[in-house]
């Protein structure tokens, strides 16, 4: 029996205490001490903080400060950074955030309860309320990147890029993950084609703190030739092909 059924059926139940949150972190200084506040509020200080930092400014500092683990690592991409941040949780639950303080810490408890309810992956929707926090240009190519996974998934999907999201550890252990810039469709797709439950959660999205580091456009370029790669090496993987194609 495996923990999704144990949880449906009462006789396991994840508490906050059995939480990791995670996240790539790289100058950020303006908004790390609030994200971490927030995560400490939301779950009475009983969820462990992993930053997996690259950073020339306070944010090592501000983070270590506000109680949360950090591990050091030379900047190479969203995607590694992130990796890195998942595989060094050691809670059953894992929840993906950015540091940017653009993601709602209060509904973490709403994502552990959808874990408890037999989930593997719980996906936040920026755009289900509309993002309008969101520069309209990123908005626009969410929209797409969504269509155009869902497309190819099989799957209708409708954020495909969300940085928030709620992961059974075995899970993220389960799989290897290859992308860097598309790392955050990759962490659903594959999950996803694989046949693991995975539910979508409607979440408010906040105007972001500090500068973005993504370039709009060949971030985007990157994360489309992800989600065009992840679902072609699942649907050759169905197929008994395990291949890689990037």
């Amino acid at each position: 029996m495996n923990e999704a059924t144990l949880a449906r059926d009462g006789r396991e139940e994840y508490t906050l205490s059995d939480v990791s949150v995670v996240m790539g972190t790289y100058n950020e200084e303006a908004a790390i001490g609030t994200v971490l506040e927030d995560i400490a509020a939301v779950t009475d200080g009983e969820a462990t903080a992993i930053c997996v930092d690259g950073s020339d400014d306070r944010t090592p500092e501000i983070a270590r400060a506000n109680g949360a683990r950090v591990i050091h690592q030379e900047p190479r991409g969203y995607g590694e950074a992130v990796r890195e941040a998942v595989l060094a949780a050691d809670r059953p639950v894992v929840i993906t955030t950015d540091c940017d303080d653009t993601y709602p810490m209060e509904q973490v408890p709403e994502f552990l309860d959808l874990v408890n309810d037999g989930y593997d992956v719980v996906s936040g929707d920026r755009l289900y309320y509309g993002a309008d926090a969101m520069p309209g240009f990123n908005r626009l190519g969410n929209h797409a990147f969504a269509l155009f996974a869902s497309a190819l998934a099989g799957h209708r999907i409708h954020d495909t890029t969300t940085g928030m999201r709620a992961y059974r550890r075995s899970v993220l252990h389960e799989i290897d993950w290859t992308e860097n810039t598309g790392l955050s469709a990759e962490l659903l797709l594959r999950p996803l084609m694989r046949g693991y439950r995975v539910r979508e959660r409607p979440i408010e999205y906040r105007e972001r703190r500090g500068e973005t580091k993504l370039d709009p456009i060949e971030g985007g370029a990157a994360i489309a030739k992800s989600i065009l790669t992840v679902s072609l090496e699942e649907r050759l993987r169905k197929a008994g092909l395990d291949v890689r194609l990037g």
